[in-house]
């Protein structure tokens, strides 16, 4: 079956094959069904399509079948794993059927595939896309899975009509030229006879070639990856059974010998040319070269010992090559003439121009490699003696640093002497190792140059020998020089680096007896205000007391930093240099910030006291006088306690916040003052009312009662008026009946 027969029905891809495999390395075979109703015949002639691909081996492996029913209805699906039975029973070792989420749960369990394995023949499981990888390795699955298996149906399909079409052309192409071939030596043939006249195939043999080297591309740079060690999403290979790869390059070998043959049948027709001419120029160039040219370059061995005599070398070099160039021109020039014969000449003529291009190409290659050889050493020696050269000015350059006396003003310098010294220090060593590196390389260039032979000339051993002792000699002075340098960094490193430490530790120290200040400050100028309530006093507390925390965390630092900084200097000698004041300093601060924090501890503590007092007060509704008195105290108390100052161990005071600061503060006291006064007020006005209201009552209950009898007797004289008015209406409707009768 040829895909074009069935080509609308491939384009649906009703099935394919990824060229993943499962863990059995059988295909996988992947059925994707969609929403619309899907055809059950040519779901069948695709599968009877895709199953001629595989060889019989391939088969045997056993298929995966994946159908992916997430869009489809359980009844296709079910017709679908059924349909498998019928087409590739055999084939088939697993059939995972793909179902969509909460959908099918009820509809499966009137249909087990796992109790209808040995009547089905495979065996079939229900699973999720996502749980999939349980089966298969997510590699070998395509991406609608969560795979990383990259598949395109359109260019697999575009491959399987290349390949189908190629095949039916070659075959019908490789018939006609055996034929033209094998007719061709039966016949004697003039070979004058123009190539025109021979038989001519139905397909043009390039094109056909064309397409068969356009499959092979197709899959060149996949194979050139080595897809078997390759890791991550890639396309994988189907090996023969699918790609049909080898049978390709079967039939293009053949086709191309084929065709080559019947090439040769039509090159025959030309003549050859005369060979004296070709013979004498080649002749003339192998003289030159095998004689001055190569006495020229024997001449040549020295590398210099500097960077000028190096370039002096080039220059002369460069004047050789130019003579050298004049003559490969005519070597090329020979070249192209000779292979123009070759492909031309006859049996005997083509025999004595291959053994003319064989000695002309000896002697120019041998001369061009002696010419490249020289031309690597010069080039090599010129990036030693450059690299010996500036290696040498850094090394003077590191070692007039370290001679010099280091007497830095503060850390930064330091710093910034000690990064120099390190990048100098860098700089000479990538220098050495790149003079190693390239005195190695100079090394391997002198000896993998070109040998004379003996014939010629003898070896220059001796002045090879003295180059290399050279290198090495250049090579161990200056590992020695930069060895005494890096001594002497070590030492300046260590001495840099303490007085680093020590300008560090000093910085520190008054950072800190600058923070307590700050503190201090802060303290006395901002810690002012009182709590409003007893909640926010308590927050204010807990502030207070992780605000001393902090300071003496501070205090405990600056300490360290100056036991550290006296041991530094005793270390480094520096008898010059001392922390000074600055521990009386951090110890006056601390004790100034100590006075500071109890007294504003103190006055919080009495300003909870005041508030849990007058909050108890106004809360109760019967209230002795004691009570009363108790927050009066207390209150006048603190008041008194804020206009003291603070009195520090230096005999000076400090008063907290300014005058207007701590007027708000006690202003809240006095408020607060006020209330419990207003509350002593409110009591006794209670009293007195009480008192009244009682009296009050009593002068309403009897005006009450007073009029309720009124209202009843009222209530009276009102009810015998109705009963008056009834009888009357009575009697007069009794007249009017009479009335009526009469008349």
């Amino acid at each position: 079956m040829e895909a074009t027969t069935i080509l609308p029905i491939l384009k649906k891809k009703l099935a394919f094959l990824s060229g993943g495999k499962d863990r059995r390395s059988g295909l996988i075979l992947t059925i994707p069904l969609s929403s619309d109703q899907t055809s059950m015949e040519e779901l069948s002639a695709t599968l009877d399509y895709l199953l001629s691909i595989p060889s019989e081996k391939c088969k045997a492996r056993g298929f995966t079948v994946i159908v992916d029913g997430r869009k489809s209805q359980w009844n296709i699906v079910k017709t679908v794993v059924l349909m498998l039975q019928n087409v590739i029973p055999a084939e088939v070792s697993l059939v995972c059927v793909v179902k969509p989420d909460e959908f099918w749960d009820k509809k499966v369990t009137h249909f087990c595939f796992w109790k209808e394995k040995d009547r089905l023949g495979f065996e079939v499981i229900l699973v999720s896309a996502n749980k999939l990888t349980r089966y298969i390795e997510p590699c070998q699955l395509t991406d609608d899975f969560g795979g990383s298996l990259d598949y395109d149906h359109s260019d697999w399909l575009n491959k399987r009509l290349v390949f189908e079409k190629f095949t039916k052309e070659s075959t019908s192409l490789l018939d006609e030229l055996s034929i033209i071939n094998e007719s061709d030596k039966s016949s004697t043939v003039d070979k004058d006879k123009s190539a025109d006249c021979a038989l001519l195939p139905s397909f043009d043999p390039e094109t056909v070639l064309q397409t068969g080297k356009y499959y092979l591309l197709s899959f060149k740079p996949l194979l050139d990856l080595d897809w078997h060690l390759h890791v991550g999403p890639a396309w994988c290979p189907m090996e023969e059974e699918l790609l049909a790869q080898p049978q390709v390059m079967k039939l293009l070998d053949s086709l191309r010998e084929q065709y080559t043959r019947y090439q040769e049948l039509c090159r025959q027709r030309n003549k050859r040319t005369q060979l004296d001419e070709i013979h004498a120029k080649v002749m003339q160039v192998v003289t030159w070269l095998q004689g001055p040219g190569s006495e020229l370059l024997k001449t040549q061995q020295e590398i210099g010992d500097s960077m000028r005599a190096a370039q002096a070398l080039q220059q002369k070099h460069e004047e050789i090559e130019s003579q050298h160039s004049e003559w490969f021109a005519v070597y090329v020039e020979l070249n192209q003439q000779i292979a123009a014969l070759l492909s031309a000449g006859e049996e005997e003529e083509v025999v004595e121009l291959k053994a003319l291009q064989q000695q002309l190409s000896d002697v120019c290659y041998r001369q061009a490699a002696q010419l490249e050889g020289r031309q690597n050493v010069l080039q090599a020696a010129q990036g030693f003696h450059s690299n010996t050269q500036e290696l040498s000015q850094q090394l003077d350059g590191l070692l007039g640093m370290l001679c010099a006396d280091v007497a830095p003003a503060d850390g930064a310098s330091i710093q910034q002497n000690l990064k120099l010294l390190e990048e100098k220090l860098q700089t000479v060593e990538a220098g050495l190792t790149s003079l190693r590196q390239k005195g190695a390389l100079l090394m391997e260039q002198m000896c993998s140059q070109p040998s004379w032979s003996l014939e010629e000339t003898e070896s220059p051993a001796g002045e090879q020998q003295d180059n290399v002792q050279h290198i090495q000699a250049v090579m161990e002075e200056m590992q020695l020089r930069k060895q005494r340098c890096e001594d002497m960094v070590d030492v300046r490193r260590l001495k840099m680096l303490q007085m680093v430490q020590l300008f560090k530790c000093e910085e520190d120290a008054l950072q800190a007896v600058e923070w307590l200040g700050e503190l201090l400050d802060a303290l006395l100028k901002t810690h002012v205000r009182l709590g409003e309530d007893t909640q926010e006093t308590r927050t204010m507390l807990d502030k207070h007391r992780k605000f001393v925390d902090v300071a003496q965390s501070t205090y405990d630092y600056g300490r360290q930093l100056l036991q550290a900084t006296v041991v530094l200097c005793q270390s480094l000698r520096c008898t010059t240099r001392s922390s000074g004041d600055t521990l009386p300093r951090l110890n006056r601060v601390w004790k100034q910030f100590t006075v500071s924090t109890e007294e504003r501890q103190q006055r919080l503590e009495l300003t909870l006291t005041f508030h849990t007092a007058a909050e108890k007060v106004s809360q109760l509704e019967c209230v002795d006088a004691e009570s009363l008195d108790e927050v009066d105290s207390s209150g006048k108390t603190l008041l008194d306690r804020l206009t003291m100052p603070v009195i520090f161990p230096d005999g000076s005071e400090q008063y907290f916040g300014s005058p207007s600061e701590t007027a708000a503060a006690a202003e809240g006291v006095r408020e607060r003052l006020l209330q419990v006064e207003e509350r002593r007020l409110q009591l006794q006005e209670a009293r007195l009312h009480n008192d009244e209201e009682e009296e009050e009552e009593e002068e309403v209950l009897n005006g009450q009662e007073a009029r309720l009898d009124v209202i009843g007797e009222e209530l009276s004289e009102k009810e015998e008026q109705d009963e008056e008015d009834e009888e009357e209406a009575g009697q007069q409707d009794e007249d009017l009946e009479r009335a009526t009768q009469d008349c």
